[in-house]
């Protein structure tokens, strides 16, 4: 489609109008041939952070586990020499066995024994997970959730640091930098041989993770103005299922984790190419007060447009500059006015929610039930229509109703699973069925979110803005893999406690400005 056929209806808002008068839309449209190449390219951006984000439900999955049989003991089968020599049969039988000094046959076990710790494990399944090679059972099981916290908390501080840099260094420059570093890193991770450099290099995979989901996203959105800002943003997040699903596939087909890493990984190393294709953003740019290099970006955009540019684009990007000089931004812009303070702190509660739902169903498709291999590939798929008519519905009906009442009704859902689990625990399908039911609704809020973030903050600012967002999202990831830890309580704990932040979140959405179809601001 190219941007002649974009022109604006005379009957859309006044709003949007006050847009395309901006210089980079009056030079090379609201959309067209080049903005659609480059939100696809920025897209793909998506897939390998979804590879490295959803791998630990395959790294670190859980296997029948229980204490190995000695040389003498290898011919007995698995169930009997459990049976006999291991009493315990809750979550934790697998970490005592009789005592079997001097013992050589099954029938000689009596339960009068003396219980010792196990040692050593064997595992149900081929291939190998970060569990046995760490060993991270019984009194050393804890350590497995260590490891998803130390990369959640990169995922937090990085989205704040990576927000700061992209918007004083420009998206283009902190995308490309963050695609190399998540790359090395994570082909490192594949030959870890101590479980401390794991958690070390995990942490500083989520920190840098997060600054190539970002930086290409509000690249992305600047590209274009108008309602394309919409369809843009969201289309933005379309990969994010085709990666669970493909990350699903190479977990089934390499079930070694040290394979499985390097395959998720060395894929980073096509992405660096396209430094000589992604442009910096017009816009941010602009708003920097680096003219001279605007024009050949929107000359080489309005070319592939099929337009021309203004003979005046210079004048009128030195009248839309508002000054030429670089803008000062810093941490405390964000609570700079009254307004941005409720808005900064809305979007904090808001990001926490979303990701606490989100990620509390995307990475505990074990504790669903049924095969996790197709669960997830299911669970990526269901996105797919949900950023579509996600797109559809906030054209017509703006931001805060649709996003606020997808959030609202994904805790809902949330909630209706408890009186299944607990009285009909043998049915899976309605719950598995509500489950993808509530992971359709939240991927729509996932999918809204950062366009309704970035919407809310002005150009010098909107990565920052994002980043900081991104704070309240990476402290939720941390505690995600402790919500269902909390069943030990009760069934329905881990599930109550999404449902009620599913409401709150949801309220809090009401009480942000709506920005559908308004323009971008520039400055604070």
């Amino acid at each position: 489609m190219s941007v002649k056929d974009t022109k604006m209806n005379p009957n859309q808002n006044d709003a949007e109008e006050d847009e395309d008068n901006d210089v980079v839309t009056r030079a090379i449209g609201s959309f067209g041939k080049w903005q659609l190449q480059m939100t696809f390219l920025l897209s793909l951006f998506n897939i390998p952070c979804t590879f490295h984000i959803y791998s630990p439900t395959f790294l670190a999955n859980q296997r029948k586990t229980w204490c190995a049989r000695p040389e003498e003991f290898q011919n007995i089968s698995v169930d009997d020499w459990i049976t006999y020599t291991q009493p315990n049969k809750d979550n934790d039988g697998h970490c005592w066995i009789y005592d079997l000094t001097g013992i050589n046959s099954l029938e000689n076990i009596t339960p009068n024994l003396p219980l010792v710790a196990c040692k050593n494990w064997e595992f149900e399944g081929g291939g190998t997970t970060i569990i046995e090679d760490f060993s991270l059972v019984c009194n050393r099981r804890f350590l497995n959730n260590i490891s998803e916290m130390m990369f959640l908390a990169g995922v937090a501080i990085g989205g704040l640091v990576c927000g700061f840099l992209s918007d004083k260094f420009g998206r283009k420059k902190t995308l490309m930098f963050s695609v190399c570093g998540q790359t090395a890193l994570g082909i490192l991770i594949a030959f870890s041989p101590w479980f401390e450099l794991y958690c070390i290099l995990r942490a500083l995979l989520g920190f840098i993770s997060v600054s190539v989901v970002f930086s290409g996203f509000v690249l992305s959105i600047e590209l274009v103005s108008g309602r394309w800002r919409t369809i843009s943003g969201l289309a933005y997040f379309f990969p994010l299922s085709l990666g669970y699903a493909i990350t699903a596939g190479i977990a089934w087909l390499l079930r070694d984790w040290r394979h499985f890493q390097l395959a998720i990984s060395v894929p980073g190393i096509l992405f660096m190419g396209l430094y000589w294709i992604i442009p910096k953003s017009p816009r941010w740019l602009l708003a920097m007060g680096k003219t001279d290099e605007v024009i050949p970006i929107l000359q080489r955009a309005a070319k592939i447009n099929g337009r021309t540019v203004p003979d005046n684009l210079e004048k009128l990007m030195m009248d839309d500059n508002k000054g030429g000089e670089e803008p000062k931004v810093s941490v405390w812009d964000l609570f700079k006015t009254r307004e941005m303070t409720k808005t900064t702190i809305l979007l904090s509660i808001i990001w926490f929610v979303v990701y606490l739902i989100y990620y509390g169903i995307t990475l505990n498709m074990q504790n669903i039930g049924g095969d996790i291999y197709i669960n997830s590939v299911v669970s990526g798929l269901v996105e797919i229509p949900a950023i579509a008519l996600s797109i559809g519905i906030l054209l017509k009906m703006g931001r805060r109703y649709p996003f606020g009442g997808t959030i609202f009704f994904a805790g809902i859902i949330s909630v209706c699973i408890i009186p299944i689990k607990m009285f009909i625990p043998d049915l899976q399908w309605p719950v598995t069925a509500l489950a993808m039911i509530g992971k359709f609704l939240i991927s729509s809020s996932n999918a809204v979110m950062p366009v309704f973030t970035a919407e809310l903050y002005p150009t010098t600012m909107r990565n920052l803005g994002v980043g900081a967002s991104n704070v309240s999202a990476g402290i939720a990831l941390m505690l995600v893999p402790f919500v269902y830890e909390t069943e030990v309580l009760h069934v329905s704990v881990p599930l109550i406690i999404l449902g009620v932040f599913g409401v709150v979140g949801g309220v809090s959405v009401l009480f942000l400005r709506e920005t559908g179809n308004k323009p971008l601001k520039d400055t604070l």
